[in-house]
């Protein structure tokens, strides 16, 4: 029963992530993940339960898809207004900033983080990697949505190259994994191009991003 619930909740994840998918229609389905997982927990074999840490993990994976979801399609309706070649208002981003999960530029000055471990988590972790997805940093930190500041020091006073790196988040209970979650970072939009008719964004630094990939825009500096 256990093995059948799983595979139905993978499928489903794959379905959230594919497209944004309606208030309703995702309302739904998130309906129907927990009756499965009231199912599971309701004819798991009482002399084998189920393992609390993975059937915590299961509910974690989804609520992370779940508000993932919801940010895409909360942004719908603002790429959609621009068009697929309205390069004039998406230049309207430029000089603002945008949060996104692109790694971010990293030349001295702090980058602020907004980690958001599980709330069952004992121990959490930040974890940093270089843009060749290489782990530069492991860094425990406390498990709470507070935000931190992270200022590129290393563990012998020293500090990291300038360059630009990705964030991460690993919550762990019992000692075990439970959820990795990419963190964004804001940053600010230099320019808006066309390019081979994909609209992107360039930010500081030099990386790129789609409309899409953009979940929160600010005023800059």
């Amino acid at each position: 029963m256990e093995t059948n619930v799983i595979s139905q909740q993978q499928s489903f994840s794959s379905r959230a992530v594919s497209a944004p998918q309606s208030g309703s229609v995702l309302s739904s389905d998130f309906e129907t993940f927990l009756k499965m997982l009231t199912a599971q927990a309701q004819y798991q074999d009482p002399l084998e339960p189920i393992d609390s840490t993975q059937y915590a993990s299961q509910l974690a994976q989804f609520s992370a898809v779940e508000q993932q979801v919801l940010s895409n399609d909360l942004l719908t309706a603002l790429v959609g207004q621009m068009g697929g070649s309205d390069l004039s208002r998406l230049a309207g981003w430029v000089g603002m900033q945008a949060r996104s999960d692109a790694p971010a530029m990293f030349d001295g000055q702090h980058i602020v983080l907004n980690p958001k471990p599980v709330a069952i988590a004992d121990q959490a972790f930040l974890v940093v990697r270089d843009q060749e997805g290489k782990e530069t940093q492991r860094i425990e930190i406390a498990v709470s949505d507070n935000p931190i500041e992270w200022t590129g020091k290393t563990g012998d006073g020293g500090q990291v190259p300038y360059a630009a790196y990705s964030f991460s988040v690993e919550s762990f209970a019992a000692g075990k994994l439970v959820l990795s979650d990419t963190l964004e970072t804001y940053a600010p939009i230099v320019e808006a191009r066309n390019s081979g008719g994909q609209m992107e964004l360039v930010l500081r630094g030099g990386q790129t991003v789609t409309p899409q990939q953009v979940t929160a825009l600010r005023s800059g500096p």
